[in-house]
């Protein structure tokens, strides 16, 4: 693992306004990453894993604190900034694929390429790499409703993939998939960690899930315990 810090998360919390008042979700958490690492954030339903992962993520501005991501300050960055910062640098996977229902495996993928600036031959030839690496290639032209559970899945990680990113984040990636899935799921992250260097922090309340990783940090009311 490489001692060089991808991520600082320095004091952060996150509010939403209730009626009259607030809901505090995140309170007042720091964290250091390190380029390579491989983390798993666990707890119970609402205890604000997936705020977490959305505040580092850039798809929320934390209510105080700051994110570093190497040495520049995420939270003063513009909208558009944060915008290209993800597509370049982030990969997203989700319980659910959120894969499009009128396009094919391949399609889903290539998507996420063209967003990312790719041409159309570029975003193929990366998309049928990623299924062959993903153990799709011959499931690329069927549909989301065509592909069982596990395939939908492999199909959400190739596509967060598809822009080469430095940082996966992983919100209950096997929350939907059976014992058998969830291994093969877990073998596909820590391949492609080996193999192209990628900092992974996962959030999950699946215990067998957690205990492949390496660091485990349990969170509860907002808080790391």
């Amino acid at each position: 693992m490489s001692d060089t810090e991808i991520l600082n998360i320095k004091s952060v919390s996150k509010s939403f306004s209730k009626g009259d008042g607030k809901i505090e979700v995140l309170k007042n958490i720091s964290l250091k990453v390190k380029k390579k690492e491989a983390i798993c954030i666990t707890g119970g339903s609402g205890v604000g894993k997936s705020t977490f992962l959305h505040v580092i993520g850039t798809l929320d501005r934390p209510s105080k604190g700051e994110v570093f991501y190497y040495k520049k300050n995420l939270s003063q960055a513009t909208d558009k900034e944060l915008a290209e910062f993800r597509s370049q640098k982030m990969g997203f996977i989700f319980q659910f694929h959120y894969l499009l229902g009128e396009f094919d495996a391949l399609e889903n993928i290539m998507i996420a390429g063209q967003i990312g600036g790719k041409d159309f031959k570029k975003s193929k030839e990366r998309a049928e790499y990623l299924t062959e690496l993903v153990g799709i290639a011959d499931r690329r032209k069927h549909f989301p409703s065509e592909l069982s559970g596990g395939e939908q899945q492999r199909v959400a990680i190739a596509r967060a993939l598809m822009n080469e990113p430095e940082i996966i984040l992983a919100d209950e990636p096997t929350g939907n998939l059976d014992a058998k899935n969830t291994t093969n799921i877990l073998n596909i992250f820590f391949e492609l960690k080996t193999r192209f260097g990628i900092t992974f922090i996962s959030a999950s309340h699946d215990p067998m899930f957690a205990r492949a990783f390496p660091k485990v940090l349990n969170m509860k009311d907002g808080v790391f315990i």
